[in-house]
C-alpha cells in the first residue's frame, strides 16, 4: 500500500496537534485523514473505518490513549497504533507498548521521526 492510498486516523484532544501532524504527513503523501478528539471517538472511528494507521495521544478525555489501545487491540490485534505524546512518564509509555502500540513519537514532533514511521509502514507493502 502506498501512503497516498492510506487511511490515517489522528487522535488528539488538541486540534492544533492534529493539524500539525496532518500537515507533516501531507508533505510525504496525500492520505485520507480521519480525526478524533478523545479515546472513545478513536475506538468508534477505528471500528467503523478500519484505518491503516492510527496516531494517538495518551492523555485525552473520556478514555485515554491506553484505554483506546487496549480496546482497539481486542477488536483487531494487527492494528497499527503509534503513540504521539508529550507525556514523559515511562509507566504510561510502557503500558501503551505492552498493550499493543507499535511505536512512539515524542512531542514536539520531529519530521524525521514521522517520516521513519511512514516509511516503515508504507514502503514495501
Amino acid at each position: 500500500m502506498r501512503l497516498d492510498d492510506a487511511k490515517i486516523l489522528i487522535s488528539d484532544d488538541s486540534i492544533l496537534a492534529r493539524k500539525q501532524l496532518m500537515d507533516m504527513i501531507s508533505c510525504f503523501g496525500a492520505p485520507d485523514f480521519l480525526e478524533a478528539s478523545n479515546g472513545q471517538e478513536t475506538i468508534d472511528i477505528y471500528k467503523t473505518e478500519k484505518p491503516d494507521l492510527v496516531f494517538l495521544d495518551i492523555v485525552m478525555p473520556v478514555k485515554d490513549g491506553n484505554e483506546a489501545i487496549q480496546e482497539i487491540i481486542r477488536e483487531d490485534s494487527s492494528a497499527e497504533l503509534i503513540i504521539v505524546s508529550s507525556i514523559g512518564t515511562q509507566s504510561q509509555l510502557k503500558t501503551a507498548l505492552e498493550s499493543g502500540a507499535k511505536d512512539f513519537i515524542q512531542k514536539p514532533l520531529d519530521r524525521e521521526q514521522v517520516k521513519k514511521i511512514l516509511k516503515t509502514r508504507f514502503e514495501g507493502r
